[in-house]
């Protein structure tokens, strides 16, 4: 970087900076405030509850859901995750998980900084869960899966308006086992088919995320 160049700042919580660079000293950068505006956060705040996949498509499904819209990435550890993960790794997936959500929002414009929570198991996941949602889900292959347009259409009609948060769960390779998905509904998830194809894990996270993305952020 040097002089006369122009740069966008931004603090992640909606507000961006656009700045010229004044001087360059030694490991010191005078910058020159040209432009500064606020951003509203998105109408609708969706958590991605993204049980975590073999090898490195974690890292793809942080960076797509930021893009898509994701407010909050929750990695779930479930029974069926491969990767076995003890506090320390767990701490610096953690770590780069988020470094990767902020080139993704740096990259998009997206000025409202999604976080990455600490992978949890699923009971620590609901038992930490801070704020409620109106609306939570699970993708599923079980018959009674009901498709996401109708679980909308159902809670606008119901309500007289969209939803305002959503929990959307993800499950591993294999889905979730039984007792998770027992263990989702007791906690209000509603099961949902992605269709008659079974999806991999990454493109399911992407599809349900689209899917909201274009139903309610739109």
């Amino acid at each position: 970087m040097q002089a006369g160049d122009k740069i966008v700042l931004f603090n992640g919580k909606g507000h961006e900076l656009t700045a010229e660079i004044a001087d360059v000293v030694d490991h010191e950068i005078r910058l020159r405030k040209l432009h500064e505006s606020g951003t509203a956060p998105l109408r609708c705040r969706i958590v991605l509850g993204q049980a975590i996949p073999k090898g490195k498509n974690m890292e793809l499904i942080v960076q797509k859901a930021v893009e898509i819209g994701a407010a909050e990435i929750a990695p779930i550890i479930s029974d069926r995750t491969v990767v076995q993960l003890d506090s320390e790794s767990a701490s610096q997936k953690q770590a780069k998980w988020q470094q990767i959500a902020i080139e993704a929002a740096k990259q998009c414009g997206q000025n409202w900084l999604p976080r990455v929570h600490a992978p949890k198991n699923l009971p620590e996941f609901f038992s930490a869960s801070e704020q409620p949602f109106d609306l939570r889900l699970i993708g599923s292959l079980q018959p009674d899966a009901q498709q996401l347009k109708k679980i909308l259409e159902t809670y606008s009609s119901e309500h007289g308006d969209r939803p305002r948060s959503v929990l959307m769960l993800v499950g591993p390779e294999g889905d979730f086992t039984p007792a998770e998905l027992a263990l989702a509904r007791r906690h209000g998830c509603q099961p949902i088919t992605l269709g008659p194809i079974i999806l991999r894990v990454e493109t399911a996270a992407m599809y349900c995320l689209s899917v909201l993305s274009y139903e309610l952020l739109i």
